[in-house]
C-alpha cells in the first residue's frame, strides 16, 4: 500500500501542478484591469508601481516560478478586487467553515435517503418504489438543476414560512439549501446502487441460498447489499465534488457567505489572485476524494489489494 499512495500522491501532485499552470497562464492573458479597482481613475505611473508591486512586470515563466514559490510557504497572495491587499488566506478561513457545515450535513442527508432509496428500487423492481426512483433519478439528471434549485427556493419558502436568504441564527433557513445540494447526491447514490444490488441478486451464490431456503430478509441485507455496498464506498469521497460543484450555485441563490458564492463573487469582479486560489482548493478536494475512495474500498473489503500487476490496483 505504501508504494501505491506514494504513486498516487505524485501522481497528483503533478496534476495540481498542470491545473494551476493552466488557469494561471489564462488569467495571465486577462486584462489588466482584473488586478485594480478603480482602474479608471488610476495615471499610468501608479498602474506601473502596482505591477511592479504584483510581479506582473516580469515574464510569465518567473510570474509561475514566483506564485509557485509563494505556495511552499503557505502565502495564497492578496486579493485585488474583493477586498483589496487583503490576504487571500484569511478571507477563506472566514468563508470555509460554513460550506465545510453545509456539505457535511448534504452528503448526510444524501446518504441516509439515498441509500433505502437505492435498496427499495432493487428489491421491488418494475415495483412502485423502481418506478419512484427511477422518476426521480430522470428528472434531476434531465431537468437542469438551476430549475429545481428556484422552484425548490421559492416553494420551499413558502410552504416552511422562512425567508428565501440564509441565516445562520435561524437554523431553519438551512433546511432547503442543505437538501438542495443533497438532490444530485441521492440520485447518484440510488441509481449506483440499485445496480449493484441487482447485479449481486443475480449472481450464483444468491440463488444457491434461496435454494437453500434461506430467508429473503437476510439475503438481501448480508449478502446482496454488504456487496453491492463496497463498489458505492469508492464514489461517496468522489461525490464530495458534487456537493461542491452544487454549492457554487446554491450559494448564491440563497447568498450564503460561504466558498460557493465567493468563487462567484471574485469571478465576476475578476479578482485574479483569488480565483487561482480557490480553484487550487477545489483541485486539492477532488484529488483527495479520489484518493480516499480507493483506500476505503480495501478497508471495507479485505478481498481487495492495492497490488496488483506492476504495483497497480
Amino acid at each position: 500500500m505504501g508504494k501505491y499512495l506514494l504513486k498516487r500522491m505524485i501522481s497528483s501532485v503533478l496534476t495540481l501542478l498542470v491545473i494551476l499552470t493552466v488557469v494561471f497562464v489564462l488569467l495571465r492573458q486577462m486584462p489588466i484591469e482584473g488586478y485594480f479597482d478603480n482602474f479608471d481613475k488610476l495615471d499610468n505611473s501608479m498602474i506601473a508601481a502596482r505591477l511592479t508591486q504584483l510581479g506582473l512586470d516580469q515574464p510569465l515563466h518567473k510570474q509561475l516560478l514566483s506564485f509557485f514559490g509563494g505556495l511552499l510557504h503557505g502565502d495564497l497572495g492578496t486579493s485585488s478586487r474583493y477586498s483589496v491587499g487583503a490576504p487571500i488566506s484569511g478571507i477563506i478561513a472566514q468563508k470555509a467553515p460554513i460550506s465545510i457545515i453545509l456539505g457535511l450535513l448534504s452528503m448526510g442527508v444524501a446518504l441516509v435517503l439515498g441509500i433505502p432509496l437505492g435498496a427499495a428500487m432493487a428489491r421491488s423492481q418494475s415495483g412502485f418504489w423502481d418506478r419512484f426512483g427511477t422518476a426521480f433519478i430522470v428528472f434531476v439528471n434531465a431537468v437542469p438543476a438551476a430549475v429545481y434549485y428556484i422552484y425548490l427556493q421559492t416553494l420551499g419558502s413558502t410552504a416552511l414560512r422562512v425567508s428565501m436568504l440564509f441565516s445562520r441564527e435561524d437554523l431553519r433557513t438551512w433546511i432547503l439549501p442543505v437538501f438542495s445540494m443533497s438532490l444530485g447526491n441521492i440520485a447518484y447514490y440510488a441509481m449506483w446502487l440499485r445496480r449493484y444490488m441487482v447485479d449481486e441478486n443475480n449472481k450464483d451464490y444468491v440463488k444457491l441460498a434461496r435454494a437453500k431456503g434461506v430467508n429473503e430478509s437476510k439475503i438481501t441485507m448480508r449478502h446482496v447489499f454488504r456487496n453491492a455496498f463496497v463498489p458505492m464506498i469508492q464514489y461517496i469521497p468522489t461525490s464530495l465534488m458534487y456537493t461542491v460543484c452544487g454549492s457554487i450555485y446554491i450559494e448564491s441563490l440563497y447568498s450564503i457567505p460561504g466558498m460557493g458564492g465567493l468563487l462567484v463573487d471574485v469571478i465576476s469582479r475578476q479578482d485574479n489572485p483569488m480565483v487561482q486560489a480557490i480553484v487550487m482548493i477545489y483541485s486539492c478536494i477532488g484529488i483527495v476524494g479520489l484518493i480516499l475512495g480507493d483506500l476505503l474500498m480495501v478497508l471495507v473489503d479485505p478481498r481487495i489489494s492495492l497490488h496488483g500487476k506492476g504495483d497497480a490496483r
